[in-house]
């Protein structure tokens, strides 16, 4: 072979050179802390209300109108459950909330998840890269999912027990 064509079949292959990844964590800034120690103060403020209502401390029934998909169809809405499992949650009942009512399990474990990443954020300044891939459609598209297939299992129940 020439040395020509040696090197042309050299430049094919070696287009690009290999890039570094980036790392995963940085340096927060103060503004970033501040923010998520409003995270982290909401997230603990829901479960700390969750509790007081779970512990018939508050009333939240009075905020709560009754279901009106299930009182017109006699058959549980995508969200019912929901409310029993986050305070069952809030008691630190986590597998009676995942029985109750699955979708609202995971997304309060997802909220703690939150809240401790925020918490960690807030106090040590390190923070936690999120990929570029994750879009809020794809976020949006995965609690719709977390949601419907919450709704199977608590329908599924609710025709099995008719």
């Amino acid at each position: 072979m020439q040395d020509s064509q040696q090197s042309d079949k050299g430049e094919i292959f070696c287009r690009a050179p290999l890039e570094t990844p980036k790392p995963l964590t940085g340096r927060a800034s103060t503004r970033q802390r501040l923010l998520a120690a409003g995270i982290f103060l909401a997230a603990a403020a829901s479960f700390g209300l969750l509790w007081l209502a779970a512990t018939n401390r508050i009333n939240i029934e009075r905020w709560l109108n009754p279901c009106g998909f299930k009182q017109r169809f006699n058959l549980p809405c995508p969200t019912c459950g929901m409310t029993t499992s986050a305070l069952a949650f809030a008691q630190g009942k986590i597998l009676k909330s995942f029985y109750i009512q699955p979708a609202a399990a995971l997304l309060c474990s997802a909220l703690v998840v939150v809240g401790f990443l925020a918490f960690l954020i807030a106090i040590s300044g390190v923070y936690f890269c999120i990929p570029s891939q994750i879009k809020a459609k794809h976020v949006i598209l995965a609690l719709l999912v977390i949601i419907a297939a919450g709704w199977l299992v608590t329908l599924v129940r609710a025709l099995a027990a008719k």
